[in-house]
């Protein structure tokens, strides 16, 4: 199995370490995983903002190094660009290695629970603390990783289950546990206001049902609350979830 990791823009400038675990845990698992190196932007930026000529450009630049390399897989660690991969990268000529990406490109949460099916960790690592798990809005609604409360459906939450693999760590959630968190990336600039206030309603959620540490699939999330946690003097500390699940932090 020949998996191609594509780390986003996003996380190659602000948080590395989600890559940096992400990559560490398939290669304990024993996968052959190739760095893809000139991966660059998917492109969501700009489709957010209608900038389809942008956006095409980007997705032009970066098709030959996902769709051209012959991976049964691609794993990028982010619920919001794997579903701008998968559902909305149609800018460029779909030909037969374009679809097979779009067809085989997952996010962690989604390749160790659905294709690898892991039922326990290399390590065996531990994080004795209760943690908030926040599922992305992406992530839940685009990817389906979990179950959104305004649907009448089985629970379900795939990022969970894999982190009750680790030992001693206990999930949580906020009491509005599938609000938007406020990020939205460019909403964030153009509804700053609101964005903020979304951001202080979730972290003050956390803090007023006794968490210390917050994980999720989506980083961008997370860099956002942690930005907002540290300005209103909140001390919560944001962890993507296969930083947990490779050993790499520690309550």
């Amino acid at each position: 199995m020949k998996i191609g990791f594509f780390v986003p823009c996003y996380i190659d400038a602000i948080y590395p370490q989600a890559a940096i675990s992400t990559y560490g845990l398939l290669k304990k698992l024993g996968l052959d995983v190739e760095f893809i190196e000139r991966g660059t932007c998917c492109g969501l930026p700009e489709l957010d903002m209608g900038y389809i000529k942008h956006s095409c450009t980007l997705e032009k630049g970066v098709a030959p190094f996902v769709a051209d390399k012959g991976y049964d897989y691609v794993v990028v660690p982010s619920g919001i660009c794997t579903d701008q991969f998968r559902y909305h990268f149609n800018e460029v000529e779909q030909t037969p290695e374009v679809k097979h990406f779009r067809a085989t490109v997952y996010d962690p949460v989604e390749f160790l629970h659905d294709i690898l099916k892991i039922t326990e960790l290399p390590g065996h690592p531990s994080f004795p603390a209760r943690v908030a798990l926040h599922n992305g809005c992406h992530s839940l609604r685009f990817l389906h990783e979990a179950r959104p409360t305004e649907l009448m459906m089985k629970p379900f939450d795939k990022c969970a289950d894999l982190l009750r693999l680790v030992d001693g760590l206990e999930v949580g959630y906020a009491t509005r546990r599938d609000e938007c968190c406020g990020f939205g990336g460019i909403f964030a600039i153009w509804d700053a206001s609101c964005s903020g206030q979304q951001g202080r309603d979730k972290v003050s959620d956390y803090a007023r049902n006794g968490f210390r540490y917050v994980t999720s699939q989506d980083m961008s999330c997370l860099i956002h609350q942690q930005t907002i946690a540290r300005k209103i003097g909140l001390d919560l500390k944001m962890f993507y979830f296969t930083e947990i699940l490779n050993g790499d932090a520690k309550p």
